[in-house]
């Protein structure tokens, strides 16, 4: 027996800029989504910039785990 699942959603990006260390792997993913500032610290460019499967591969690809991603119901599901 398989359990349907559904997509996945991502509704809330936060970025903890005091974890950030300009390393712009989610950059280099999701360029669309993410970009740097002035003091190399990743922003959030546009939530809808890429599916919620890229945004959730440039968030694990932040060697800080500095991008917290959260569903419709409000779930972090990342980290």
């Amino acid at each position: 027996m398989s359990e349907e699942t559904k997509p996945l959603k991502i509704t809330k990006i936060v970025i903890d800029r005091d974890l950030c260390i300009g390393a712009a792997s989610c950059v280099v993913i999701a360029p669309g989504t993410f970009q740097m500032d002035e003091e190399n610290k990743a922003y959030l460019v546009d939530i809808d910039g890429h599916d919620a499967e890229t945004i959730k591969m440039a968030a694990e690809s932040c060697p800080t785990k500095a991008i917290f991603l959260y569903d419709e119901d409000g779930n972090q599901v990342y980290p």
